[in-house]
């Protein structure tokens, strides 16, 4: 990577090279979880999409700098969004999906617009859906000083104490993303599946940078459904996929046999470890600053410092559910809320390292209190009413 380089910069270098070529492809299964039709964007049609995106940030009265929240689904539109954050030379902070108020509290950031994608959308909220018309590419505002040392992305840790920003610059994503397209070995242009979204440093490590690096098709996938997954991994040769690494045993045969995987870790590797299977790039982010990524030997074993890294994942006083974490405290706390009698739990769970589960005398009631006060879907989820066979 050259001195200087910055993501847009990037995005332009590929967008010149392939303006014709496919850029992003939304899951074929888009309906089944959000409002439009799956989109296919060529660079040319993504360059304009992030060039509206941008002059409508700047529209709202936004400056150089402001931090704007991202809570999108793993579409095209949250890369159009992220990289149009950048390009008007502000930040952006992607939330996990799940995300709710609990999490979302003000003192993250003062919210001061709405803005959202889709039709319908509440009085005062911004629609953003005709960043995709294009319209008139203002240039953007000219940044003083090392331009990819300057902060433009924001992701959030988890701690006992509480939620902590981490900010990310140009240059510490460039090295994350280099390091895996790297151990990947992906030729220039290869196609990418990523079920990763980019609300994470892991997610901005494994998803964005790698597309932006090699400057393929970004094929999106959302969440999981097999037959979708089956088909985006079936339709493409000598790319990459990137998945979570719990999910590299259930998921192995639906990869097709030329792709890449990019195991994505967010817990210790376990039995993993000890099954070999080559073809398999393992990525280890380790607390929302750093990762590291190794391509596996030929006895087909993940690479002992990746085994190292992932062994020290996971903070005292912290749960993780995939990709999610949870202060404990602040856990118990929401469900003491909700009933100072009901207790939750974190169980070992195959394809998400832990699970939440949650007892009490009226779970349901629980569950619907817990949804009431903003509570992330996964906690008020573990008080799920069960049935017994």
């Amino acid at each position: 990577m050259s001195a200087g380089l910055t993501l847009d910069g990037l995005f332009r270098r590929a967008g010149v090279r392939n303006a014709q070529a496919p850029a992003l492809v939304d899951p074929p299964n888009r309906a089944a979880f959000t409002d439009g039709a799956p989109r296919a964007l060529a660079f040319a049609q993504a360059d304009r999409a992030i060039s509206a995106f941008a002059a409508t940030l700047r529209s709202l009265g936004l400056s150089t700098g402001t931090i704007v929240g991202l809570q999108l689904p793993n579409t095209a539109e949250s890369v159009i969004a992220l990289l149009g954050i950048v390009r008007a030379g502000m930040v952006a902070a992607p939330l996990p999906v799940l995300w709710r108020r609990q999490e979302v509290a003000a003192e993250l950031f003062p919210i001061r617009q709405i803005c959202a994608f889709g039709d319908d959308l509440p009085d005062g909220v911004v629609p953003l859906d005709g960043v995709f018309a294009g319209g008139t590419a203002e240039p953007p505002p000219r940044r003083l000083g090392d331009v990819s040392a300057q902060v433009i992305a924001m992701t959030f840790d988890v701690t006992a104490d509480g939620i902590a920003a981490v900010p990310h610059d140009h240059a510490r994503l460039l090295e994350a993303g280099a390091a895996l397209a790297e151990a990947t070995g992906l030729a220039l242009d290869a196609p990418i599946v990523s079920t990763i979204p980019l609300s994470s440093f892991g997610g901005l490590t494994a998803t964005l940078m790698p597309w932006l690096i090699v400057g393929g098709a970004l094929h999106l996938h959302h969440g999981f459904d097999a037959d979708a997954f089956a088909a985006q991994s079936a339709a493409m040769n000598d790319g990459a996929v990137v998945l979570p690494g719990p999910a590299l045993g259930a998921l192995a045969n639906a990869v097709a046999g030329s792709n890449r995987t990019v195991a994505l870790w967010r817990a210790p590797l376990g039995a993993a470890a000890q099954t070999p299977s080559p073809n398999i790039v393992d990525c280890v982010p380790f607390e929302e600053t750093s990762a590291i990524a190794a391509a596996r030997g030929a006895d087909g074993l993940p690479d002992p410092e990746v085994v190292n890294a992932a062994a020290r994942i996971g903070k005292p006083g912290t749960v993780a559910v995939g990709a999610y974490q949870f202060g404990q405290r602040a856990l118990d706390a929401a469900v003491a809320a909700a009933d100072p009698t009901a207790v939750i739990a974190a169980l070992p769970d195959a394809l998400l390292g832990n699970r939440l589960a949650g007892h009490a005398g009226d779970a349901a009631r629980i569950a619907a209190g817990l949804a009431a006060r903003g509570a992330n879907p996964l906690v008020a989820h573990a008080f799920r009413p069960r049935s017994v066979s």
